[in-house]
């Protein structure tokens, strides 16, 4: 199987710097979902160099502005998935940069919580 994260389409990169990428979801979770990927095949951000992290954190914020201008979110998520147990698919690691919208779920409150929906509230 082929990465589809290791030869990015031109046209699709929104931002980049020397060692990563933003380019649009192909299954976006809200207007706007950006994902952020190293340009070397690395599988976890645990196996990714310091500069790496780095550079992802770099497009992070280069990208918000973006997002800002041409979306006009209330708020965001950032989530990494490292590993199947906490759903990772792609054996390639990527930042999802997730904007947010006030009304697009009915309570947001606990945010990243709801990966374990039980887990969402606090007691």
């Amino acid at each position: 199987m082929s990465c589809p994260f290791c030869d990015p389409l031109a046209d699709e990169v929104v931002a980049r710097n020397d060692l990563a990428y933003a380019r649009p979801d192909r299954y976006p979770v809200s207007p706007g979902h950006l994902l952020i990927v190293p340009f070397r095949h690395v599988p976890t951000y645990f196996e990714a160099t310091a500069g790496e992290q780095a550079a992802l954190l770099d497009l992070v914020a280069r990208c918000r502005p973006l997002i800002e201008e041409a979306y006009h979110p209330d708020g965001y998520n950032l989530g990494i998935n490292v590993g199947a147990a906490a759903g990772q698919t792609v054996p390639h690691l990527h930042l999802h940069l997730i904007p947010r919208y006030v009304g697009d779920v009915p309570d947001p409150r606990g945010g990243v919580r709801g990966v374990v929906p039980e887990k969402k509230t606090y007691p």
